[in-house]
């Protein structure tokens, strides 16, 4: 069996904490994914930063509402839930 990482990344909108946590615990979980652990940092004066640890592997948001966009980026190593993400993922 070969190793594989599947990756996907995006710039969106939204870039309120909350509401981005919210939307992206709900989908990972409806994708299959398993939270271990949630790891958040707000910057000052404006910014956030959150890593779900996935038991198959993580999910980052980055934001930069200074320009209105924030980094979303999956890695897994499980292919099923990698695909309910994309599949259910709305842009």
């Amino acid at each position: 069996m070969k190793a594989q990482i599947f990756n996907f990344s995006v710039w969106i909108k939204e870039t309120e904490p909350k509401a981005l946590k919210e939307y992206f615990g709900t989908l990972l979980a409806a994708s299959g994914f398993e939270v271990l652990e949630l790891s958040e940092k707000h910057f000052e004066p404006y910014g956030y930063t959150a890593l779900f640890l996935l038991s198959e592997s993580h999910f980052a948001i980055h934001t930069f509402p200074e320009h209105n966009e924030t980094y979303i980026e999956l890695s897994s190593c499980v292919i099923e839930p990698f695909n309910k993400f994309i599949k259910n993922y709305e842009k």
